[in-house]
């Protein structure tokens, strides 16, 4: 099983707010091209590559 990410670890990673993420994902179905799964509890829980994929650099970001 491949691990997630909560909000606010893709959020801290990414340097922007949580809340910015959540209302993307409200308002567009995802953020920048990453669909989150929900969990039972509501909570957006997001790939463990995101971070990658976000960046587009590895992750290794200067």
């Amino acid at each position: 099983m491949q691990s997630k990410l909560t909000t606010t670890a893709l959020a801290r990673a990414t340097g922007v707010k949580p809340e910015s993420i959540r209302t993307r994902v409200y308002r567009t179905g995802s953020y920048y091209g990453l669909c989150p799964l929900k969990g039972p509890n509501g909570r957006l829980l997001w790939p463990a590559d995101a971070i990658e994929r976000l960046l587009g650099d590895g992750g290794k970001a200067a």
